[in-house]
């Protein structure tokens, strides 16, 4: 079953079905729950029949968003060059193989941007890529129940200058986007589970590419265990997984340009570029 977060409330679709669930019922309160699956039956039973979902909003309300870096071989790659000249190549070759991952904090609410908004790109940055990518919703018990789509945005000519301008690269207005639905399931997405993003300038394509999430090198439950060591998250999280999906050398985002990221059995989401 699909959430959506709207301006008029939280809506829920399932079986070519929508419901607006009952005002009392929040984000947070889903992610606080033991089972989500099951509260969310519960709502829908309370429900009433909607037609049209609406205007989206990101589904999330206290969450906390973090990532995950260099899941993927793609990504590690990227990451080695960017960072050659810095001597920072070698950190990212050792965590692509180290048991530990690479775990960073994105964003706060605040900060994400909703379907059908802008992103950002940083006026101090002349590298600008988004990241698609699989993000799990964990629950405050550290318990995956759903996933969506994430957009990491990323400015790689600071984070290539010096690693340890990372948060600088990753963590600023605007520089995460979420939706366009939380997908509530015990099932994670198959390896096969297609990730795909198209960026269009000026109505014309600029770059195209797909991966899946087979392609991922670490277990997806063992990056949310890491991510809730000595860690707590009142109102669970979100995790960014990684992305399999570096734009060439030559490219950068600009001022105007959609991107509009697709994982299979969630949609689409697309942004534009501020």
């Amino acid at each position: 079953m699909r959430l959506y977060s709207t301006i008029d409330g939280l809506l829920l679709e399932r079986d070519q079905q929508r419901r607006a669930l009952r005002p009392g019922f929040s984000i947070d309160a889903l992610f606080a729950s033991a089972d989500p699956g099951a509260a969310l039956d519960e709502q829908w039973n309370a429900g009433r029949a909607v037609a049209d979902v609406g205007r989206l909003l990101a589904p999330l309300q206290s969450q906390e968003v973090w990532a995950a870096g260099v899941t993927y071989l793609r990504s590690r790659t990227a990451r080695m060059e960017e960072s050659k000249e810095a001597g920072g190549d070698s950190f990212y070759d050792r965590v692509y193989e180290a048991d530990r991952p690479e775990l960073f904090f994105k964003s706060t609410p605040h900060r994400v941007a909703a379907p059908d908004t802008p992103v950002r790109i940083r006026g101090d940055s002349n590298w600008n890529v988004p990241e698609p990518e699989l993000t799990l919703a964990i629950n405050a018990g550290g318990r995956i129940f759903g996933h969506t789509i994430g957009n990491d945005m990323s400015s790689r000519d600071i984070e290539g200058e010096n690693p340890l301008y990372l948060p600088q690269a990753k963590l600023y207005d605007r520089s995460a986007a979420l939706g366009p639905c939380l997908v509530v399931s015990p099932d994670l997405p198959s390896p096969e589970t297609v990730i795909a993003i198209a960026i269009l300038r000026a109505g014309a394509s600029a770059f195209a590419e797909r991966t899946t999430v087979g392609r991922i090198k670490r277990p997806l439950p063992s990056l949310a265990d890491w991510l809730f060591r000595e860690n707590t998250f009142p109102h669970g999280a979100y995790l960014m997984t990684g992305t399999g999906i570096v734009p060439p050398d030559g490219f950068t985002l600009r001022s105007g340009d959609e991107i509009r990221i697709t994982i299979d059995g969630v949609g689409t989401l697309v942004n534009s570029v501020a």
